[in-house]
């Protein structure tokens, strides 16, 4: 492997551990800090948002207008765009509610000590719950891999901003997992394995997307990473940031990330 492959798949990496982080988090904390959720949760989507229609839209357009001509390469940006948010949009309609790990739960729930009660019955609704986050982060590990593969500085981007949603959803997903278990341990590895999917996509992108990353395969992925990071900015962060907002923070939150992002790529241009 090339040092830029090794690289790209490091971030990856690093992004899926996140939800390792998250439920770290909540094993030692014994009360969320709902401020500093709403705000990180705010700044990942501001992060998103903007490197979606700024920076990844842009680059997709670019390399499939170069492949195909102005008007089909045009119709293939759109195509792709929307069928990345149909791609994300079905996976979200196919897990049921109360298994998908974009449902937020608070450290205040597993710490209630009438619901952690070790229940068999509810080892498949937790065994669920890490088979949802596992879902959700395949496609999150191929975009994070071909976009640092593609540019370095914008993958590190993505990945700061995949890793820092994937703290509040390491805890979601340990939170059934406890339930169904009443092991933290048990909990704590299957969120852990969860996130692994992540670098799982980079290892799937990387044997079978990469023999034919060509302008025009480049360009419908990248087209296709901006529609799931604005499908999941708008209907899973910013909603889940507005849940615990407290004077406008998940707002701040925002606007921070999209400044942020954008100074990131004045800096490396």
């Amino acid at each position: 492997m090339s040092q830029e492959v090794l690289f790209a798949l490091g971030l990856t990496l690093f992004a899926g551990l996140a939800t390792g982080i998250g439920s770290l988090m909540a094993f030692f904390t014994s009360r969320t800090n709902t401020k500093f959720l709403s705000l990180a949760l705010g700044f990942s989507a501001g992060v998103m948002i903007y490197v979606s229609m700024i920076e990844i839209f842009v680059k997709a357009k670019d390399a499939l207008v170069g492949a195909l001509g102005q008007v089909s390469g045009n119709w293939a940006t759109v195509g792709g765009f929307f069928g990345g948010i149909l791609l994300i949009a079905l996976i979200d309609r196919f897990i049921p509610k109360k298994d998908n790990p974009h449902e937020v739960r608070t450290v205040e729930e597993m710490n209630d000590s009438g619901n952690a009660v070790k229940d068999p019955a509810l080892l498949k609704m937790g065994t669920f719950a890490a088979l949802a986050i596992a879902i959700h982060n395949f496609p999150e590990g191929i975009a994070t891999f071909t976009s640092a593969l593609q540019d370095p500085s914008l993958g590190i981007a993505i990945a700061a901003a995949i890793a820092i949603h994937n703290i509040p959803e390491g805890i979601a997903v340990s939170v059934p997992v406890y339930y169904a278990t009443g092991s933290k341990k048990k909990a704590f590895k299957l969120s852990f394995l969860s996130g692994l999917s992540e670098p799982i996509g980079a290892l799937v992108a990387y044997l079978i997307l990469m023999p034919y990353l060509n302008d025009v395969m480049f360009g419908v992925i990248f087209a296709a990473v901006a529609g799931i990071m604005v499908f999941i900015s708008l209907d899973e962060l910013l909603p889940a940031a507005k849940k615990y907002d407290e004077a406008h923070t998940s707002i701040y939150g925002l606007v921070a990330g999209m400044a942020v992002m954008a100074l990131s790529l004045l800096l490396f241009i």
